[in-house]
């Protein structure tokens, strides 16, 4: 039986024992994933996914592309040039099984991205422990953190370069808490982040990634 799933914006056709490399994934070696965006399985063909279905794979190991050099030339009076390598951060996997049905019951971690993805939405995709028969409900809610202040277990983003108290909580809203998550940005990650930001080449320009990897040091 194969299937086709969806994941990191690409698709890939595979069965049970196929290797295959995609988007890196939140998950270290030797933990088992499972993918819920399932297009088609067998002869079931989604709408557009398949209700139920899902690919459950053994991660391999973290691993990155070949290097691709990027050349940028502006045509100014003083114009300038810029040569710049990127190499891809990839998950490799073992496809370990094809479900049909019921993957939703399956409790397997979910296979999320990494990069701009929140630590609290990989901790949301685990399996759900058991919860107590009652639940005491709180004597009084907390007040939401301020956007002046870094975010519960997160960091300090106005260190980076133009990024003040109204960006930094653009960031946060967006998921983006830790210098280690900009860190782990791929050229796709700037993009949508530029996007959302309507801020189009400025963590480029700013040099967000590289402050960001020097501030986890």
């Amino acid at each position: 039986m194969f299937a086709v799933l969806k994941t990191g914006g690409k698709q890939y056709k595979v069965a049970s024992g196929d290797v295959l490399r995609v988007e890196k994934l939140a998950a270290d070696a030797g933990e088992t994933v499972q993918f819920n965006d399932i297009l088609m399985v067998g002869a079931t063909i989604g709408t557009p996914l398949v209700d139920g279905a899902g690919v459950q794979a053994e991660v391999i190991d973290q691993i990155k592309s070949e290097k691709v050099i990027h050349f940028v030339k502006r045509r100014r009076k003083h114009g300038s040039k810029r040569t710049k390598g990127h190499r891809q951060q990839l998950t490799l996997l073992r496809v370990t099984d094809i479900l049909e049905n019921g993957a939703d019951k399956s409790g397997v971690k979910a296979a999320i991205g990494a990069g701009s993805v929140s630590v609290a939405a990989v901790a949301a995709s685990a399996p759900e422990k058991a919860k107590p028969a009652k639940a005491e409900k709180p004597a009084k809610a907390k007040p939401a953190p301020k956007a002046e202040a870094p975010a519960e277990g997160g960091d300090d983003l106005k260190k980076l370069s133009g990024v003040g108290p109204a960006l930094e909580k653009k960031l946060l809203e967006n998921g983006v808490a830790t210098f280690a998550q900009i860190a782990a940005w791929t050229e796709e990650d700037v993009a949508a982040m530029d996007e959302k930001l309507s801020f189009k080449g400025r963590i480029e320009r700013e040099g967000w990634i590289e402050q960001a990897k020097e501030l986890v040091k």
